[in-house]
C-alpha cells in the first residue's frame, strides 16, 4: 500500500492541524508496515522533520528546480507529476486539500476538520474566505472518501457542500502522544518555577483570536474568588489580542490573567496537569483538541455546549453558553469547590479520552484505505 500525504502541515504546524498530520503519518508508519508513505511538501525545513526521520517506510518529497519559487502552485498542481514517479495508489490530502490533475487511477482521500469559512465567513479575510471555499468545494467533488473528524463536521458537509452521506467517514482526531503519558511531579514542578504560576489557576488554551472566545473566560474570572488565577496558553492573531487585552484591563483582572504565548509543546501537560480546571469557551469547532487533551491530562474542563464539543468531552466535561460568563462562572466554581465532584470527572476522563486514543484513530483509517484499496 503505497500512499502519498499532503504534509504541508506536517513539517510546519505547530498546532491543531500539524500536530493531526503528524499523529496519523507517524501512527500509520509504527503500526501498519506495509504501508509505505510519501511526504509532499514545498517546505522541510524546522524541528518537525525529525518526527519522521526514524521510520524506513517514510519518504519525503519536495519541489525541484524552478518549481521551488512556487510552491503554492507546485502543491496544488505540480506535485502530480511525483505521484506517477512513486507509484502512489492513494493520497489523502490531511487538510481540507487535494491537487488538481490526481489521476483517475489514484484513490482519494481528504480530511475535513470543520466548515467554519462557511458558517463564520466573517472569521476570514476576503481573500482568504474565497480560497478556502474554492479548495473545499474542490477536494470533496473529486476525493472517493472525504473523512469528518466529527459529526458535526459531517452534517456541516451535507448542509454546505452537499456532500452525499455515504462518502463521509467520521474518524474522530486524536491529540499528540506526549498527552498520553503521566505527568511526573518533576515535570509539574518545572513547569511552575519556569512559567512562573499561580497557586491555583485555571488554563485555557488555544489561539487568541476571536473564535476562540477567550474573552468570556476573562468576564467569568469576576465571579471566582480572588484567589484563582487564568493562565491563557496561546499565540496572538489579528487584531482580536489587543481588545481582550483592553477587556482584561478594564475588568481590573491584570494580576489574575496571566497570557503565555511562547510556551514550549513538550509543557502543556504539565500546564495542564498543574490547573484546577481548563476552560474551552469556543464559538464553533471541528473536534477541540483541547477537551481531549485536558482529560488525558487528569484536568476537569469546562467547555461550550454547541458544535462538536459535546462530541468531544461526552459526559465528563461541564457545559455552559459560550456566551454567558455568569454560567462559566458557575460550572467553574463547582469543579473548584468539590472535590468530589473533581475526582469524579478525573476518572470518567480517562475513559471518555480512550474513544480517541492513537491506536483507534490510525485503525479505522486504516480501515478506510484497505476499503478503498481492496486488492
Amino acid at each position: 500500500m503505497i500512499i502519498g500525504f499532503d504534509a504541508k502541515r506536517a513539517f510546519q504546524n505547530s498546532t491543531g492541524l500539524g500536530n493531526y498530520s503528524r499523529m496519523l503519518i507517524c501512527g500509520l508508519a509504527h503500526e501498519h508496515q506495509d504501508v509505505r508513505a510519501f511526504l509532499y511538501s514545498p517546505f522541510m525545513d524546522g524541528e518537525y522533520k525529525k518526527y519522521f526521520s526514524s521510520y524506513a517506510n517514510v519518504s519525503t518529497r519536495m519541489p525541484s528546480s524552478i518549481d521551488r519559487f512556487f510552491p503554492n502552485l507546485w502543491r496544488g498542481f505540480g506535485v502530480t507529476v511525483h505521484l506517477k514517479e512513486d507509484k502512489v495508489n492513494l493520497f489523502h490530502g490531511l487538510s481540507h486539500e487535494l491537487p488538481h490533475g490526481i489521476p483517475s487511477s489514484i484513490k482519494k482521500v481528504v480530511t475535513v476538520h470543520d466548515l467554519i469559512v462557511w458558517r463564520y465567513p466573517g472569521f476570514y479575510k476576503p481573500f482568504d474566505r474565497f480560497m478556502h471555499k474554492i479548495k473545499q468545494r474542490h477536494s470533496c467533488k473529486i476525493a472517493d472518501a472525504v473523512v469528518a473528524i466529527s459529526e458535526q463536521t459531517k452534517r456541516d458537509l451535507i448542509d454546505y457542500l452537499h456532500v452525499p452521506e455515504e462518502k463521509i467517514k467520521v474518524i474522530y482526531q486524536s491529540c499528540d502522544p506526549i498527552f498520553w503519558e503521566p505527568v511526573s511531579e518533576e515535570d509539574k514542578q518545572y513547569a511552575k518555577k519556569t512559567y512562573n504560576l499561580p497557586e491555583k489557576y485555571i488554563v485555557c488554551v488555544g489561539s487568541i483570536e476571536e473564535r476562540k472566545n477567550q474573552a468570556t473566560a476573562v468576564r467569568a474570572m469576576t465571579e471566582l474568588p480572588e484567589d484563582v488565577h487564568l493562565v491563557i496558553l496561546g499565540k496572538p492573531h489579528g487584531g482580536y489580542y489587543s481588545s481582550l487585552m483592553g477587556l482584561i484591563k478594564s475588568l481590573k483582572l491584570t494580576n489574575r490573567v496571566h497570557i503565555i504565548k511562547d510556551a514550549e509543546f513538550e509543557d502543556f501537560p504539565a500546564l495542564y496537569a498543574n490547573a484546577v480546571a481548563s476552560v474551552y469557551m469556543s464559538v464553533f469547532e471541528g473536534f477541540g483538541i483541547p477537551i481531549l487533551e485536558s482529560m488525558c491530562s487528569g484536568t476537569p474542563v469546562v467547555t461550550s455546549n454547541v458544535s462538536s464539543m459535546p462530541e468531544a468531552g461526552g459526559d465528563v466535561a461541564l457545559y455552559a453558553d459560550p456566551q454567558n460568563p455568569s454560567e462559566v462562572a458557575k460550572q467553574l466554581k463547582s469543579i473548584i469547590d468539590d472535590s468530589d465532584l473533581r475526582e469524579q470527572l478525573v476518572a470518567k476522563g480517562h475513559v471518555q479520552s480512550e474513544k480517541f486514543s492513537q491506536h483507534k484513530i490510525i485503525g479505522d483509517l486504516y480501515d478506510l484505505y484497505c476499503t478503498l484499496l481492496p486488492d
